[in-house]
């Protein structure tokens, strides 16, 4: 997606004031995510719900867009935070940063989908030289007041002034070398006052002002930070990789503080309703006392097992459980908490619908069916392809022979082998390359998400599964495991020691299981997931020895069957994929490619039949080559019994049946030079220079190749009817349908047609049998798509060919662009995505919906499909659903992804027409 703006007159035409640009806690609900950000909508949510939550308010994205758009905040903003700032000091009895008595705040960024550590947060907004001392004083804890004044000093130094972060890292290492402690909490008052002395020294030297003292000052310039953080380079990065549109804007959320860093009575934590990683029930999540949120998620101090507040404190943990479940059953999912106890009070800093890995989604999904939380239906848009694909990913072999050498937090599943890396650019070097590579850090931070989505997996010696690693490769369905503390991680020497006293170097190959946390040395093999048998029917959803996620993705398959409208079909060339496919659910084949059957030993006969320079040559290549293909077909029919097959008639570019010029013409030179025979080489390199083409794909091929060389697609077609008559005779089911490649104008079409129906009407009269073959063709070129009305005429089908589609639209040579400059594009946001992977609504997708609507106002009953592999991706899946179309056919490990897409699509559609 490209980073679209609305025209900066319309957004600054907002700034008049009746435009509403801050709302309290207390005026948004979960339903207003566009406007308040999901942060902001859910903290006004559980406002709502009558939870402990600290007052506050939120600037809206509206405000957010204008300011980026214009360069400058809404002339209405800064009366409406005063006025909205003023009401949260009523509320709370004491003003912003006031000497004696001061309010503190934090201020956070909220977009309307989770963006976790992408963009800025700044807490104990409000401290300064003096009110430093009134915090001391009010809080009765001068230890508490001093910390809280340096982390505001090093986070705003960082988010707002962009000092360098390592400065204030190395700066409290020496702090805590000096006093020989191991952590930030075993530091004293007197400790911490020298650290914020330093700290601003450190502001003053590297941003060239002083940390600001006026608290208002502080407030305003994070809020723009905030702003300005949405078109940060991680979070555009982030962006594109989880297909955000650009053009959202963040919402910040302006919050009274609470401490979680006021002793041993207080602490902060994270916690969801079920497993994030297995979607199990029960009590998971992390917990650090004596300390604030950004220490949870940023894993630099080990948390405990949320279970353990219980024994900590179990009059907040009673509580939190309490509002646990009333969160999951509010919002029917779920759910992900952010919380800070403050001397025995709990306080609820943030709820949203929690990111989990694809087997968690299917579990619950199904197990909140069952508790009557939600329908069929909505279980289906609870899961999607991309995460029924990874569960089809191989695992390790459990049986190999490994060396296993340590064990974390199974934060994320998968299997990921892959060369260490102990750093981001490295990573992204190496990927690039061609290198599988595993990540390696002892905690990550947002400025290692394009490492992270380089490497094949990811692992930490610090952090739980609330961490930031765990958190965003749980989000792009990425391996992590973290917090194997036994693993000692030295990322300035690019080594890991293993217990043992084994160095693992840069380089080294290692293998991590995300689903059991395990470590090992060098490859693991792997065997194929137990999704992907239960679709290859060696094991059955609801056996003794059936796990509980195919149990679960067997449910789903099946409300997404009895969804769905679009059929789904194979692209498949033999009958052994044709086998395969049928068992992973393809209701027939949609492509299969006639020229595959003719590479390898056929080869040399299609060679001569082109290159054939009598009839009676052409003649003798057809003889040999019919018998083949009708085996072929024959073998096809019988895979696919009583389902629809499209066969495409042979559509190679010509070159890849013909000898290489370039080796032909070395092998000609030599025999000259040696006086040895060669007139057969002379006479076939003259012919291979007169076919020579500079562009092949756009050559003598598909439609073409069938009018310039007689009796090739009659043979063809011979050999489909008598495969069928065949069948038949058998007592088979064979439902053939012949496409016409490569088809520009309906002439061609009519000639190609006529030909056809003379064949299969000689087969019919001398096997005595009614064959009823379907001729269509496929819709690849732009021509064709704009002469669609046309071309219905002679075709009882269209499939469309969207990969060439694609390539003709674009003018894309698809085997060197991607290889090119694709990945520049992509960076500079030109393409959300590749337009091979995902279609591209706006251009072919719109010939696509054109064609089919002209075909049908000429024939309509046409039956319409796509046979590209956009037909199995996701996204491409619903707009097929959308424009009309009867099926799609993929590759066949793709066929249950479109089968789930299908009928997400049509449940989708479903609810949109209801409402």
């Amino acid at each position: 997606m490209s980073e679209n703006k609305e025209p900066r007159a319309d957004r600054t035409a907002q700034s008049v004031e009746s435009v509403k640009f801050v709302y309290d806690f207390t005026e948004g609900n979960k339903d207003l995510k566009d406007l308040l950000g999901g942060k902001g909508a859910n903290l006004a949510e559980m406002t709502n719900l009558g939870l402990p939550v600290p007052p506050g308010f939120t600037i809206t994205t509206e405000a957010c867009k204008v300011y980026l758009d214009s360069g400058e905040e809404p002339v209405a903003l800064r009366d409406e935070v005063s006025s909205h700032l003023a009401a949260l000091e009523k509320t709370m009895g004491k003003k912003l940063g006031q000497p004696d008595n001061p309010l503190l705040v934090s201020v956070r960024s909220g977009a309307k989908f989770s963006m976790p550590g992408m963009m800025d947060t700044v807490l104990n907004i409000g401290l300064s030289d003096k009110s430093v001392q009134g915090l001391a004083k009010q809080a009765g804890d001068e230890r508490f007041a001093w910390d809280s004044y340096r982390r505001l000093i090093q986070m705003f130094g960082k988010t707002v002034l962009g000092v360098d972060g390592d400065l204030f890292e190395d700066a409290l290492e020496e702090a805590k070398k000096a006093k020989k402690v191991a952590v930030d909490t075993e530091l004293e008052a007197a400790d911490l006052k020298k650290l914020v002395t330093k700290f601003k020294k450190i502001v003053k030297a590297e941003a060239g002002r002083d940390f600001p003292q006026d608290p208002r000052e502080q407030m305003d310039l994070a809020i723009k930070a905030v702003f300005d953080s949405w078109n940060g380079d991680r979070a555009k990065l982030y962006r594109r990789q989880e297909r955000i549109p650009h053009d959202l804007g963040t919402a910040v959320n302006v919050c009274s503080m609470v401490f979680g860093n006021l002793g041993p009575d207080s602490g902060t934590g994270v916690a969801f309703t079920r497993d994030p990683a297995s979607g199990h029930q029960g009590v998971y999540g992390d917990y650090l006392q004596n300390a604030q949120g950004e220490d949870v998620v940023a894993g630099i101090r080990n948390t405990v097992a949320l279970a353990e507040l219980e024994r900590i404190d179990k009059k907040s943990y009673d509580q939190l459980m309490q509002i646990m479940e009333t969160l999951e059953n509010h919002y029917k999912d779920l759910c992900d908490i952010e919380f800070t106890i403050e001397r025995g009070q709990l306080w609820m800093l943030q709820t949203r619908v929690g990111k989990r890995t694809a087997g968690a989604a299917f579990r619950i999904a199904t197990q909140l069916v069952d508790q009557g939380l939600i329908d069929e239906a909505e279980a289906l848009q609870r899961v999607n392809g991309a995460q029924l694909a990874q569960l089809m990913f191989p695992r390790f072999d459990e049986q190999a022979k490994v060396e296993q050498v340590g064990r974390g937090i199974a934060a994320s599943p998968g299997a990921a082998v892959g060369k260490a890396v102990f750093d981001s650019y490295t990573a992204v070097k190496w990927s690039r390359s061609g290198e599988k590579v595993i990540l390696i850090r002892r905690e990550t931070n947002p400025d290692d998400l394009d490492g992270m989505i380089a490497a094949e997996g990811i692992l930490t010696s610090r952090g739980g599964k609330t961490s930031h690693a765990a958190v965003v490769a749980r989000g792009m369905g990425k391996t992590c495991v973290c917090g194997a503390e036994e693993l000692e991680v030295d990322t300035k020497r690019r080594r890991m020691t293993v217990p043992g006293g084994h160095v693992v170097e840069e380089g080294d190959l290692i293998s991590i299981d995300g689903s059991s946390g395990k470590v090992y040395l060098g490859e693991v093999p792997v065997v194929p997931s137990p999704v992907v048998e239960y679709f290859e029917g060696r094991m059955h959803a609801g056996a003794d020895d059936a796990d509980e996620l195919v149990e679960a993705v067997h449910r789903i398959m099946a409300f997404a069957d009895r969804k769905r409208r679009l059929r789904v079909r194979a692209n498949a060339d033999n009958a052994e994929d044709a086998l395969r496919a049928r068992r992973f659910g393809a209701q027939g084949i949609g492509l299969c490619r006639t020229e595959h059957m003719f590479l390898g030993d056929r080869r040399e006969l299609v060679e001569r039949l082109i290159l054939a320079d009598t009839e009676v040559d052409r003649e003798e290549s057809l003889k040999q080559l019919l018998p083949l293909q009708k085996q072929d077909f024959v073998e096809l029919f019988e895979a696919m019994d009583g389902l629809p097959v499209t066969i495409r008639l042979l559509d190679p570019p010509l070159h890849e049946f013909l000898p290489d010029i370039t080796e032909l013409s070395v092998r000609v030179a030599l025999a000259e030079s040696r006086k040895e025979p060669h007139e057969n080489e002379l006479r076939l390199l003259q012919a291979v220079h007169r076919l020579h083409e500079q562009n092949p794909m756009l050559g003598l091929r598909g439609v073409r190749l069938g009018l310039v060389i007689p009796g090739l697609f009659t043979m063809q077609v011979r050999a489909i009817a008598e495969a069928a008559a065949e069948r038949r005779a058998a007592k088979g089911d064979p439902r053939a349908e012949i496409m016409i490649p490569l088809v520009g104008t309906v002439q061609e079409l009519e000639i190609v047609r006529d030909e056809a129906d003379q064949v299969v009407a000689e087969v019919e009269a001398a096997t005595g049998t009614e064959l009823k073959l379907a001729i269509g063709t496929m819709i690849e070129l732009p021509r064709a798509a704009l002469t669609a009305a046309q071309i219905a005429e002679a075709a009882e089908f269209f499939s469309f060919g969207t990969n060439d589609l694609t390539q003709t639209v674009w003018g894309f040579s698809r085997d060197d662009v991607e290889a090119s400059f694709f990945t520049a594009y992509l960076e500079k946001g030109i393409f959300g995505v590749s337009p091979f992977e995902t279609i591209d609504k706006d251009g072919v997708g719109s010939l696509v919906k054109a064609a089919a609507q002209a075909g049908r106002a000429t024939r309509p009953d046409l039956k319409l499909g796509v046979c590209g592999e956009h037909g199995g991706d996701p996204e491409s899946v619903h707009f097929f659903h959308e424009v009309g179309l009867d099926y799609v056919s993929c590759s066949p490990f793709r066929i249950p992804v479109a089968r789930l897409e299908a009928g997400r699509a049509a449940s989708q559609s479903a609810g949109s027409d209801h409402r």
